[in-house]
């Protein structure tokens, strides 16, 4: 598209927008709650169809920024008004930090203010899903099918049983790696971890490995999920995508849900879901929702007053995220690379029986370190970092403090709960250190600059003071068929007729890398599974 068909577009589409916000219909047939990677996709499948009228409510604003067209500016965008900016609990077992729980507040939710790397998920997470729904739709051999055929256009080398050229996201290897790349990846190697030509495909069928990274990416500009799939269709009559709109609660007709009161332009507002309404709305604010609406655990329901709609339990619980800490270096003249995205990616297992690795490092070249850790540290400007992340046990919880839409959450990480995650951590942290002092990355590196002890306890500490998020929340309204499971293999809330939910609190366990990808795929299934109807 020429730079000024792009500006016509873009002038049909606000045009277009705005007509059809300042003209509300009473009902539409789907109403969907978040316009995030999962969110996208589910409201552009359905407006395929343009006979079925969409409704997309979106708290968050625009997308269309340079703070988020540029994805190397991405951690300018934490503690913005394009992140909820939550805030853990205090967590003792954190020596009382209090995690930052980012999320994105915007068209493309995550997808907006994320590093924009590509991880499809171990063959085993979606083997697992399938086994924990019954459901074979969810198999790895259907989500291959799904990542090949539909959602990648992939501009790597030609690979046709793992990758496909005609879907609709872009997907790329990072362009132009540094000389640093080529050594991680030497560095890996010299270590156990093999090399393989893209983190996707076969290297999501084994042990570990380590690559370059796929991103959504094109001329060094973002490609958000809903760049992708839903901002094309926006000129479209049948779809009307509201910004500032937050969802109050889901209202229902004896067990179906019927519509949505949400506040928009300081009113509160009721529309009908004539068909199915879907929550895409993350992993804190799908639960909030669905607890807000009288969908949850009774004994927490009935201590804020709310009415009792379906008793699920799970709804709030299986709380986790990929915890992450860093592993510094003092860098030589030789900057290992520039900009504030990795250029590459390692996978390993801590323990051979498991079924996918269960951790990862990306670099960074700005030091990855907490101010508790920091603090009793000689820290130089000049650092590089792997920064590692770790498939947890440990669970946490999201609570209500309140019945309203504004009453704020209570947000229980969980981070070290299960005490064998402390010892997988600081198995972690050496492995981390094996490949940080490899030959292949010595001309990078004049010193490790933290941690400095390899004392077990010193560790330890290290890890109290240091562990943080991924921001990979997910798990709070999971998929399965066991007592504490909140949807079904076709992503409908138990007991509830017209309701389902797509995004990250599906998940059972989190993915094997970065979730977005995977939000594409639970985005993709829940459309399938509504057109079926």
């Amino acid at each position: 598209m020429s730079d000024v068909s792009t500006s016509e577009f873009s002038n049909q589409v606000r045009a277009n927008q705005d007509r059809l916000s300042a003209s509300l219909q009473r009902g539409y047939d789907y109403i969907i709650c978040g316009a995030g990677s999962a969110g996208s996709v589910v409201a552009a499948r359905l407006a395929a169809n343009t006979d079925a009228k969409i409704l997309v409510l979106e708290a968050g604003g625009t997308d269309d920024l340079e703070i988020t067209n540029d994805p190397n500016r991405w951690p300018m965008t934490l503690g913005s008004e394009l992140d909820w900016g939550f805030t853990a609990e205090a967590n003792p077992r954190l020596n009382n930090r209090a995690i930052g729980y980012s999320m994105g507040k915007a068209l493309g939710g995550g997808s907006t203010i994320n590093v924009s790397t590509w991880s499809r998920g171990h063959r085993a997470d979606w083997d697992f899903y399938a086994a924990e729904t019954g459901d074979a739709a969810w198999n790895y051999e259907s989500v291959l099918g799904l990542y090949r055929d539909r959602v990648e256009s992939w501009t790597g080398a030609s690979d046709v049983r793992y990758r496909g050229t005609n879907g609709t996201v872009h997907v790329q290897p990072s362009s132009a790696p540094h000389a640093f790349a080529a050594a991680f990846l030497q560095g890996a190697q010299s270590i156990g971890i093999e090399r393989f030509p893209n983190p996707n495909g076969l290297m999501m069928e084994s042990d570990g490995g380590s690559s370059i990274i796929d991103e959504t990416v094109r001329n060094s500009r973002r490609q958000s999920i809903f760049r992708s799939y839903l901002y094309p269709l926006l000129d479209r009559n049948n779809v009307t995508v509201l910004t500032g709109a937050v969802v109050n609660r889901v209202l229902f007709t004896n067990q179906r849900a019927s519509g949505i009161e949400f506040s928009y332009g300081g009113k509160d507002i009721t529309v009908r879901a004539d068909r199915e309404i879907v929550l895409s709305l993350g992993a804190i604010h799908t639960p909030k929702l669905l607890m807000q609406s009288g969908i949850g655990d009774e004994r927490e329901l009935d201590q804020h007053r709310i009415p009792v709609i379906q008793s699920l339990p799970g709804v709030g619980r299986n709380l986790h995220d990929h915890v992450s800490f860093g592993v510094l270096y003092e860098k030589t003249e030789l900057s290992p690379f520039a900009g504030s995205r990795s250029e590459t990616v390692a996978f390993w297992k801590s323990a051979k029986n498991l079924d996918s690795p269960d951790f990862y490092t990306y670099a960074s070249q700005h030091p990855f370190i907490t101010p508790e850790n920091a603090a009793s540290m000689d820290v130089p400007a000049a650092c590089w970092s792997l920064v590692v992340g770790m498939r947890p046990k440990s669970r946490g919880s999201i609570r209500l403090t309140g019945p309203s839409a504004t009453d704020p959450l209570k947000i229980d990480a969980g981070y070290l709960a299960d005490p064998d995650d402390l010892d997988k951590l600081v198995s972690g942290i050496q492995v981390a250190q094996q490949l940080g002092r490899s030959d292949a990355l010595k001309p990078f590196t004049r010193r490790q600059v933290a941690p400095i002890s390899q004392s077990t306890d010193a560790l330890e500490t290290y890890l109290r003071n240091g562990l943080g998020t991924f921001w990979h929340q997910c798990g709070t309204a999971k998929m399965g068929r066991d007592t504490m499971s909140v949807v079904d293999g076709n992503l409908k809330v138990h007991g509830i007729e017209g309701l389902r939910v797509a995004d990250a609190s599906v998940m059972p366990r989190v993915t094997t890398g970065n979730t977005m990808a995977p939000c594409v795929i639970i985005g993709e299934q829940a459309a399938r599974f509504m057109m079926k109807q």
